[in-house]
């Protein structure tokens, strides 16, 4: 194979197979290449990665050596489809009632998604993550992005028990923005004990759902490393149950006399 036959081919590898370690001779194997010819096509490639703010080649030296691709969205990139989006919020049309924002287009999209799954990764890259955790339903496609950087699995929350998934644990939280008394459900076998975690959701307000999530987690030993949250509502009236979190978007005002939204770039900058 030509080396241009075998950048196509291993910048593929690297994106279909994120922080999946591989040694040298087996690249060099299937390829029918030596060892220096495959070592300079990863430097090509871990270049471009870098140039391209997609993230770079992580390369461990010795008999177990290899290599594995860590993607990352670079500041600049974040900073620049972050705004995009705000702008996108901004549209006063989306406002329902409550205050809350219509986001089922932006969260129905493959392309916006993936490149949000890309940013919560790229902060939580350095955290060891062994599973994303969601709650059903809106968050689920984001954390299926997350968790496709991490290559990591994904664990969903649900209000009710399902019959084809076992025994479960349950709690009863309050909700942080209604106060109301409400049900998660786990199955037990969903989560090892003593798992770190990454909670992804849609949307926080006063962090009740979020907060019940990290209740639920704690009967399974579970370390919750990250809490990642597309977007917050910046409402001084309600008291924020939450304190660290990551959010992208950041809505901070929302008036339905006016129809005006005011939306800004979240802490991920921070």
């Amino acid at each position: 194979m030509k080396r241009s036959g075998r950048l196509v081919a291993l910048t593929n590898f690297f994106l279909e197979n994120p922080r999946v370690h591989k040694n040298l001779p087996s690249f060099s194997e299937k390829y029918n290449a030596a060892k220096a010819s495959i070592s300079e096509d990863l430097d090509i490639i871990d270049q471009l990665f870098q140039d391209e703010g997609l993230g770079y080649l992580k390369r461990t030296a010795g008999s177990a050596g290899g290599v594995m691709y860590i993607p990352e969205s670079s500041r600049n990139n974040g900073i620049a489809f972050v705004k995009k989006l705000c702008e996108r919020l901004m549209d006063p049309n989306r406002i329902l009632p409550g205050g809350y924002l219509y986001m089922s287009d932006i969260l129905g999209e493959p392309s916006t998604v993936r490149e949000i799954g890309r940013i919560f990764a790229s902060k939580f890259s350095d955290l060891e993550i062994d599973v994303v955790v969601t709650v059903a339903t809106k968050g689920i496609p984001l954390a299926y992005a997350v968790a496709s950087f991490l290559n990591v699995p994904v664990v969903i929350v649900r209000r009710d028990p399902k019959v084809t998934e076992g025994s479960s644990v349950s709690i009863n939280y309050v909700s942080g923005s209604s106060r109301k008394i409400q049900t998660m459900v786990l199955p037990k076998r969903s989560l090892a004990e003593g798992s770190n975690v990454c909670i992804i959701d849609d949307f926080m307000k006063a962090g009740g759902t979020i907060n019940g999530m990290v209740s639920l987690l704690k009967e399974f030993d579970a370390n919750v490393r990250a809490i990642g949250v597309l977007a917050e509502a910046d409402d001084e009236e309600e008291e924020r149950i939450v304190n660290h979190y990551t959010s992208l978007v950041k809505i901070s005002n929302v008036d339905i006399k006016q129809n005006f939204i005011s939306v800004q770039l979240g802490n991920f900058i921070e």
